[in-house]
């Protein structure tokens, strides 16, 4: 169950003068986005304690504001704002796992992009509509996929492939 900034917006939008908290998150989120990648630049493996502790108690503090902005959660947007305000309690860890590991990223924007083009695809119809149509499409993707990631031409890659052989991404290191 994702939670986005457009999440946020979406809420704060609806009525900005009763929905100062989820104004609050967002800034949280963007305050901590900054941060890592402030400290990324400047060679840190971690963020310092002070900062963490500084974020950790804006997005607590934040979640508060959010659940008071949604009391008694009687309109649909209150029960929207409520829900939103649970789902950032529950799922605190894993949102703020990104403060705590500078290696994981902000948001999941990569993954979602290696999945658009299978949707579009499907939607486009023709053999891709089926099952056996997909499965090609994956494994045509998959592999234009690993290659541009490893920096490579999606056409020198197609060309590689039909003249002198597939490409294959180096071996890992062994642990």
């Amino acid at each position: 169950m994702p939670i986005s900034l457009r999440d946020l917006k979406g809420l704060h939008d609806a009525d900005p003068a009763r929905q100062p908290g989820a104004q609050m998150m967002a800034t949280t989120l963007v305050m901590a986005l900054r941060e890592t990648r402030t400290a990324r630049t400047n060679g840190l493996e971690t963020l310092p304690d002070d900062r963490l502790a500084l974020l950790r108690s804006a997005y607590a503090g934040a979640i508060a504001v959010m659940r008071d902005d949604n009391r008694p959660a009687k309109t649909p947007l209150q029960q929207r704002g409520w829900s939103l305000a649970n789902r950032f309690d529950t799922h605190r860890d894993m949102i703020l796992a990104f403060l705590h590991n500078l290696s994981i990223p902000f948001t999941n924007n990569a993954a979602e992009r290696e999945v658009r083009p299978v949707k579009v695809k499907q939607r486009s119809g023709g053999c891709r509509r089926t099952l056996e149509g997909l499965a090609d499409f994956a494994v045509i993707w998959s592999y234009l996929s690993t290659a541009a990631k490893h920096g490579l031409d999606h056409l020198d890659v197609l060309v590689e492939l039909f003249t002198t052989g597939p490409w294959l991404p180096p071996d890992p290191a062994p642990c």
